[in-house]
């Protein structure tokens, strides 16, 4: 493959101008399924478009690691050991047996019985945001912003124990984190500039962590605050860097799958339509706009050994990307693939990743896109786009940063 297709599947600047590359990503699960690329930015990579590839890898943590990155490195490695970030440990990032240990830490709260405890909070935030769409007299708003972005991050400053006043702070961070060749969003992408996000980070959590060792509460702020590992206290950078997983599971996925589910809905009155004479779809219509917006585009794994995927050998040290979102438009899985369909059963996407590292937050996005999907469906009584979305400059998270739509709804 050329230079050029690979800068179609990560460029963030591509996908700001023409969002996910579904053409160039179905053309190589047809005909080059594991394809090498060289790019000029990041390490050379084996492109995995396939979902039985995708899941395969995804369940041999031994053979596929994770410590080595889940990102693709840039070339210039000066710009890796960045202060304050370079020193965190993510659990996503960690490969069994410490990956397994490190992740007991916080998956008790995650269970579906456990996350009931923020139904209220997730509900009263639905309703309170869609009670702002009834209030707005001129019945146009930017979803991505007002609704989107807004719902996940008062559910996350919930979860973590935060007072309303510090959410922008959070969505601040969050987006410069996440986002950060979005001219837009972000605060840059050199090393200075890292360096004064990771620096501000620490400054961010580290007063909550000591706040939650010494008035410890049933939140998740106290839970990755006072965490163990084999009977210890987890290190201030394994502490740090679950708050850092936290933003992008608790708001950026959701809130890009969000975005990007509402445009679905918009764009395809007849699923709307079905959805408001049914509301008990919903579980079912969350299923499919986690598949449909796949916010998580890519996971990169690195060989451990020389390897053989889908009949191509792959040496030891070798990156591999795992494109979820072409894996969620495989023919060979789902039928028709490009139709948004709420009925679609069974569903199994790959979203939430597979395997060792399947997001431990599942059922709390899924009851936070639950509630607000509900609460607009049951509202809302039409609605269009009132002009084209425009798409976040970025690769690696990937969602709308506008969806401008004209609506009607019931107050």
């Amino acid at each position: 493959m050329t230079t050029t297709d690979g800068m179609l599947l990560l460029d963030p600047q591509m996908w700001a101008r023409s969002g996910p590359p579904h053409e160039l990503l179905t053309e190589l699960r047809h005909t080059a399924p594991v394809s090498r690329f060289e790019i000029d930015k990041v390490e050379p990579f084996w492109a995995i478009t396939k979902h039985a590839n995708i899941t395969s890898i995804s369940k041999q943590p031994d053979k596929f690691l994770s410590g080595p990155g889940i990102t693709l490195a840039p070339r210039d490695a000066d710009g890796l050991d960045v202060p304050g970030f370079s020193e965190m440990r993510v659990v996503i990032n960690m490969d069994p047996p410490e990956h397994r240990k490190v992740r007991k830490v916080a998956s008790p709260w995650f269970t579906p019985r456990s996350v009931k405890r923020i139904d209220h909070a997730v509900n009263l935030s639905a309703k309170q945001l869609v009670d702002a769409l009834a209030a707005n007299p001129e019945r146009q708003a930017d979803f991505a912003t007002e609704i989107a972005v807004k719902h996940p991050l008062r559910i996350l400053a919930t979860a973590l124990g935060l007072p309303e006043e510090q959410e922008e702070t959070i969505l601040n961070l969050s987006n410069r984190i996440f986002a950060p060749d979005d001219e837009e969003l972000g605060g840059g992408n050199t090393p200075e500039d890292f360096a004064k996000l990771g620096a501000e980070f620490v400054q961010l959590f580290l007063p909550i962590i000591q706040n939650r060792r010494d008035n410890p509460t049933e939140d998740l702020a106290s839970v990755l605050a006072n965490g163990q590992v084999d009977g210890e206290p987890m290190g201030p950078m394994e502490t740090l860097g679950y708050y850092l997983i936290v933003f992008n599971a608790g708001h950026d996925t959701t809130k890009n799958a969000l975005a990007g589910g509402i445009r679905a809905l918009v764009e395809n009155p007849d699923q709307f339509e079905m959805l408001r004479r049914d509301p008990s779809l919903v579980p079912q219509a969350v299923e499919e706009i986690l598949r449909w917006t796949s916010s998580v585009n890519y996971m990169k794994r690195t060989a451990a050994e020389d390897v053989v995927v889908n009949g191509q050998k792959i040496p030891k040290g070798d990156a591999l990307v795992l494109f979820y979102l072409s894996g969620n438009r495989d023919e060979d899985v789902f039928d028709d693939p490009f139709r948004f369909d709420i009925t679609r059963k069974p569903n199994p996407h790959v979203a939430f990743g597979y395997g060792e590292h399947f997001c431990m937050g599942a059922h709390f996005a899924r009851r936070s896109l639950a509630a607000i999907v509900r609460e607009l469906v049951t509202r809302v009584e039409g609605w269009e786009l009132a002009a084209d979305p425009e798409w976040i400059a970025a690769s690696f998270v990937v969602g709308l940063k506008r969806l401008p739509v004209r609506y009607q709804i019931a107050s």
